[in-house]
């Protein structure tokens, strides 16, 4: 499966003041990755266009960046609403073994550990607090399912191996 260069990283929701400085949501393991990288990116089409961060800060769960080339309200109110993205390999440095990205998880078969059966397929991750919830698509339908060790027991490049609990994962 060929990996994205780019992985999502955040969302720039609104302007701070008026010399182009735009408030991000960071969708990183935290807002310090966000504010500690050297570019972010966003996208139009597959056309990704960088932006240097000159400086960064946290405000209450969010970042402030200033962007290279963004350095006036009208700059900054033209990137609200956009997603941003960083480079896949300056967000392995925050990595720990073991650890994967979400965009690589997605799409991934959900296999049964002792059976081998395929139970569906991962469609997405939420963050709800203390472990994230995988949603599961099965011939019966959306599923979710904690992402903790007593159901998933391994994740590989190819799959995601599980031990759900009885109807967890079926009618």
């Amino acid at each position: 499966m060929e990996r994205s260069r780019f992985l999502p990283c955040g969302q720039i929701i609104n302007t701070h003041g008026v010399r182009g400085v735009v408030k991000a949501r960071s969708d990183c393991d935290s807002p310090e990755i966000l504010a500690s990288l050297p570019r972010v990116f966003t996208r139009q089409g597959e056309e990704y266009t960088p932006y240097e961060i000159k400086a960064s800060s946290l405000q209450k769960g969010f970042v402030l960046l200033t962007l290279s080339g963004v350095d006036d309200l009208d700059r900054a109110v033209a990137l609200k609403g956009r997603d941003i993205y960083a480079e896949r390999a300056e967000l392995m440095k925050f990595m720990e073994e073991g650890d994967r990205f979400i965009a690589d998880l997605i799409g991934l078969p959900v296999i049964h550990e002792d059976t081998g059966e395929t139970l569906g397929e991962l469609t997405d991750v939420y963050n709800r607090g203390a472990s994230d919830i995988y949603v599961v698509k099965t011939r019966f339908g959306e599923r979710m399912m904690p992402a903790v060790p007593e159901f998933v027991t391994r994740i590989t490049d190819e799959a995601i191996y599980v031990r759900p609990i009885e109807g967890m994962l079926d009618e």
